[in-house]
């Protein structure tokens, strides 16, 4: 797909989804801008993508903290001028335990970042796509926005809300010429599903993999790639009538 002289930020750009992403917008020939709390890893995917500072930025941030989201968006700004894409797409996995023994500490860690991080962002964007009467925005959910999972209470819940957001925003958004979407990956070879995979069974890590493998009708799991093509659709001008959507990338794991 066509994004030349298009900018889009990817916020958890260092992640196997967001780093497929910033590669299919990179090969598009767009101007990205690469978000995530690990700066040496958005550099290390600048470099092996082969940005430069022209067509590229990296900022640190951490999305559940407001000014560090007002500061990737007004870098972006300053650099470019404009946003017309906005992949919200940081996010953590949270612990794996029943619901009684949550802390306020983890509640708080997961929401900030599945929560918070993508209310700020959109609240910083958003008004930058409104001024211009133009923009498309995909909030990274999940099949877990969909459904409930035991032991999975932070990551399911969490999920569910960047849903409702994405409601939200998009009917708020849509008179100014500005799409909203959600992808909702489902099991995706990536080192997230790694973490749950030892979080859900710690002595049977590989177990737990087959088992969600197993229960794929396609029988196998999705590679970052293939949730990045459906975002980059959703970016793109192909999608021009597409708002208030969410897209499950899961192998019809979730026929809901």
């Amino acid at each position: 797909m066509n994004f030349e002289n298009k900018v889009v930020i990817v916020t958890g750009a260092a992640g196997g989804i967001g780093k497929e992403v910033v590669r299919k917008l990179a090969n598009g020939n767009a101007k990205v801008v690469l978000v995530d709390l690990n700066e040496d890893a958005i550099k290390s995917v600048q470099s092996e993508l082969g940005l430069t500072e022209a067509n590229s930025l990296v900022v640190k941030a951490d999305v559940s903290n407001e000014e560090n989201v007002k500061n990737y968006v007004d870098q972006t700004i300053s650099k470019f001028g404009r946003i017309d894409g906005f992949v919200n797409n940081a996010g953590v996995e949270g612990p794996a335990k029943p619901l009684e023994e949550i802390t306020e500490k983890e509640f708080d860690f997961v929401y900030g970042i599945n929560v918070k991080g993508v209310l700020f962002g959109l609240k910083y964007v958003l008004p930058v796509m409104k001024e211009q009467k133009s923009g498309s925005i995909v909030n990274t959910s999940s099949v877990a926005g969909l459904i409930g999972s035991p032991s999975m209470v932070l990551y399911n819940s969490s999920k569910h809300a960047v849903m409702g957001i994405n409601k939200v925003a998009a009917a708020e958004a849509a008179a100014y010429n500005v799409r909203v979407n959600t992808v909702n990956p489902g099991v995706i070879n990536t080192q997230m599903m790694r973490k749950i995979e030892a979080n859900v069974a710690p002595d049977a890590a590989e177990a737990a993999r087959t088992a969600y493998n197993d229960a794929v009708p396609m029988k196998r799991y999705g590679e970052p790639e293939e949730v990045a093509n459906v975002i980059a659709f959703l970016l793109s001008d192909e999608a021009s009538y597409v708002s208030s959507s969410s897209y499950t990338v899961d192998g019809g794991l979730y026929n809901v």
